[in-house]
C-alpha cells in the first residue's frame, strides 16, 4: 500500500512539473507588451539597451548601441519585426527554450557623425545618414545580413517566475542564422513595461 502511495505521489509530482513546463512554453508563445532593458548592459566596450513589442505571434526589436551606460552618446539605433515561434526545450541553458525569430526587415539608423565611429562599426559603405532610418532588408550592412541570406535568428527564450524575459548572448560575429549558432548563454532579463 505504501508503495502504492508513493508512486501516485511521484508521478503526481511529475505532471505537475510537465504541466509547469508546459505553461511556460505556452507563456512564451504568448507574450504580450513591451519589455526593456532597466539600464544599459555592457555589450562588448559599448553598452546597449534593447526595447522588444510582442502582440499575437508578431516581436519587434528596437536596439541602441552608445559608448556609454546613460545612452547619451549613442552610435547606431537597429530596428527589426516579424514573427517568432518557440521550440523544444533546450538541452544546454537550463528552463529555456530553442526560438527562432524572423526577421521581414531590417532598419539602422546612424547616431553619430564621427567618421573613425562610422569606419569602426563597418557603416561606411551602407550609404547612411545620421539621424535617418535606412532600410537595410535588401543589402545588409556591417554586421546585419540582407534579408534573403538570414531572414531569422535561432535563439534562446526564458520566461522566470518573477516575468522577466532572456535571450540568448549574440555571438561577436552576430551570426545566429542557422540553428548550429544558437546560442548556450543567456543575456541579462528584460523587464515587462
Amino acid at each position: 500500500m505504501n508503495v502504492l502511495v508513493v508512486l501516485f505521489a511521484l508521478l503526481s509530482f511529475a505532471a505537475c512539473e510537465k504541466s509547469n513546463t508546459d505553461s511556460s512554453k505556452t507563456d512564451l508563445e504568448n507574450l504580450s507588451g513591451t519589455y526593456s532593458d532597466q539600464q544599459a548592459y555592457a555589450y562588448g566596450e559599448a553598452f546597449g539597451q534593447r526595447i522588444f513589442t510582442f502582440d499575437e505571434s508578431q516581436w519587434t526589436l528596437r536596439f541602441t548601441l552608445a559608448l556609454d551606460p546613460k545612452l547619451e552618446f549613442p552610435v547606431f539605433e537597429f530596428r527589426t519585426f516579424g514573427t517568432y515561434e518557440v521550440l523544444e526545450a533546450s538541452e544546454i541553458v537550463p528552463d529555456a527554450y530553442n526560438a527562432i525569430f524572423y526577421e521581414n526587415k531590417k532598419f539602422l539608423t546612424l547616431k553619430t557623425d564621427q567618421p573613425e565611429l562610422v569606419n569602426a562599426f563597418g557603416f561606411g559603405n551602407c550609404q547612411l545618414e545620421k539621424d535617418i532610418e535606412k532600410d537595410i532588408s535588401e543589402t545588409g550592412c556591417a554586421l546585419w545580413a540582407a534579408v534573403a541570406e538570414c531572414n531569422a535568428d535561432h535563439d534562446l527564450l526564458k520566461l522566470d517566475a518573477q516575468g522577466r524575459l532572456y535571450f540568448g548572448q549574440r555571438p561577436a560575429d552576430n551570426n545566429m542564422c542557422t540553428a548550429d549558432r544558437r546560442p548556450t548563454q543567456l543575456t541579462p532579463p528584460v523587464t515587462k513595461q
